[in-house]
């Protein structure tokens, strides 16, 4: 059995929701629909932050063998304010890692864009990094040669019926499109050089 690592923060955990329902357990059932010999790994954990990944990723990378890892992370960083520049560096060195340790290990990172209407600037300020959050992420997988999913909230983001009352994660049915969003790019993954 093959393993996908999916590592994130409360968006990949699953916050608020029972776990069958987060976005690693919905694509489980896709892949159990299609017999694939793959098996998702949820290590999504609520609130971490790029630092907060860097340091848990050995313990992640020690217990269970990536074959596909799927790098979700970041909107906690932009929900501090964190520079930009930081939360590149700490992908960068995630990635690198997970290289280092697992060479033909397939890594997809997952991209995002500033997922609240509110920040820690004035109203100019926080424009401006949004854009430079937003931006960070497609240089980063063409540098790496990484699958790159463009957006985890495409569709999602912004509107109530999708979203708990927080606004700021999915609920049930949001999660059905997540997963959709993720599978668009994962299942050709899955399906190639195995």
């Amino acid at each position: 059995m093959r393993n996908i690592v999916f590592f994130g923060d409360s968006l990949t955990a699953g916050y608020g929701l029972p776990a069958p329902q987060a976005f690693p357990a919905l694509i489980q059932q896709k892949i159990d629909a299609l017999g694939l010999a793959w098996q998702c790994i949820n290590a999504g954990v609520s609130g971490e932050t790029t630092a907060g990944g860097l340091q848990r990723l050995p313990t992640v990378l020690s217990r269970r063998r990536p074959n596909v890892f799927v790098l979700e992370l970041g909107a906690n960083d932009g929900l501090r304010g964190i520079p930009v520049r930081e939360t590149t560096q700490n992908l960068q060195r995630i990635i690198d890692e997970v290289k280092r340790q697992y060479p033909e290990c397939r890594i997809v990172l997952v991209g995002m864009e500033f997922p609240f209407d509110l920040g820690p600037f004035g109203a100019h300020q926080f424009v401006r990094y949004a854009q430079e959050f937003k931006a960070q992420f497609r240089p980063l997988a063409e540098k790496n040669g990484l699958d790159f999913v463009p957006f985890l909230l495409q569709g999602v983001l912004g509107r109530p019926e999708l979203n708990l009352p927080d606004r700021a994660h999915p609920n049930a049915a949001g999660y059905r499109l997540v997963a959709d969003n993720v599978w668009t790019v994962l299942e050709a993954v899955l399906r190639t050089g195995w």
